[in-house]
């Protein structure tokens, strides 16, 4: 009788190492908006077969933080009217919808799982982890919509999901933003626990302003970078 063999196994979190890999240097800016990544060049310069590469910039384009354009991906480029448009939607659905939670909290397990990614953000902070606090933040900003009940809202809020982990990766990688960002995480925080919808409203609205300004002044060095002549990742898909 034939011995059952298993399957070779694959080299184990190889398309994981290249998408952080390539996080990195979207949020170092060593990759910055406008440039073109193809899988050919990408792999000769990392190392690496074409299918991690593959699989690390679809997971990319899932996140928002490239996009497919004809034969090429591209690093989504944002002017000062993105900026704003962006921030003016979000201005206008999350301050409504923290405000919407803060006041039907019920639910300490949800009170205590947005804690614990507050607290996990304060640990890399502290470390200057920028990766660990980037997912800790995130973790955190995905926890209270949970608790929105009007899913037409939640849905509206959705919709900009993609722009939102762009913008993450680029700003929270400043050390000033992430000590900003752990502020308004705190101020938050403390809102859903006073179950103070309108102060809720008020620390969302001031969150988002500041976020708004740290994401300008990162713009505007990336801006200067690639004005000065950056290098760039180019190339089309065969």
């Amino acid at each position: 009788m034939t011995p059952a063999l298993k399957p070779v196994d694959r080299p184990a979190g190889l398309a994981d190492q290249v998408y952080k890999t390539l996080r990195e240097y979207l949020g170092g800016r060593v990759i910055v908006p406008g440039q073109r990544l193809q899988e050919a060049a990408l792999a000769l310069q990392l190392g690496v077969s074409r299918t991690p590469v593959r699989e690390a910039l679809a997971r990319l384009e899932s996140d928002g933080l490239v996009a497919a354009e004809g034969r090429s991906f591209i690093v989504p480029v944002l002017s000062d009217a993105d900026v704003d448009e962006i921030y003016e939607l979000r201005g206008l659905l999350e301050p409504a919808a923290l405000a919407q939670v803060a006041e039907s909290m019920a639910d300490p397990r949800m009170l205590a799982r947005i804690a614990a990614a507050l607290r996990a953000a304060e640990a890399a902070n502290a470390k200057g982890d920028a990766e660990a606090f980037i997912e800790a933040n995130a973790c955190f900003h995905a926890a209270w919509p949970d608790l929105v009940t009007n899913r037409r809202l939640l849905r509206a809020i959705a919709l900009n999901a993609g722009h939102i982990r762009y913008l993450r990766v680029l700003t929270l990688n400043n050390v000033a933003a992430r000590k900003a960002a752990l502020a308004g995480m705190k101020n938050i925080l403390a809102a859903l626990r006073k179950r103070d919808g309108e102060r809720a409203r008020r620390v969302m609205h001031e969150h988002l302003g500041v976020a708004r300004r740290h994401l300008r002044l990162v713009l505007d060095d990336i801006r200067r970078e690639v004005a000065a002549g950056a290098p760039a990742v180019s190339a089309e898909r065969p």
